[in-house]
């Protein structure tokens, strides 16, 4: 696979990453209370933390040029 290739799966793991993250969110927001509302929403935190490093990485490592 082409270094462009890799990178467009990488940038689509992030973009999924913020998908779920958001879902997360939402949910526990609508239909969860308490503790595990909390802990659901730290770990959403957590996934939307990794989507932005790895969209930080795909936008800082530039064009692949082919």
């Amino acid at each position: 696979m082409s270094p462009s290739l890799i990178k467009m799966w990488i940038s689509f793991a992030g973009i999924g990453a913020f998908a779920v993250a958001a879902l997360m969110v939402a949910i526990s927001h609508t239909k969860l209370s308490g503790w595990f509302a909390t802990l659901i929403r730290f770990i959403a935190f957590l996934i939307f933390l990794f989507g932005t490093v790895i969209m930080i990485f795909i936008v800082v490592s530039g064009p692949t040029g082919g």
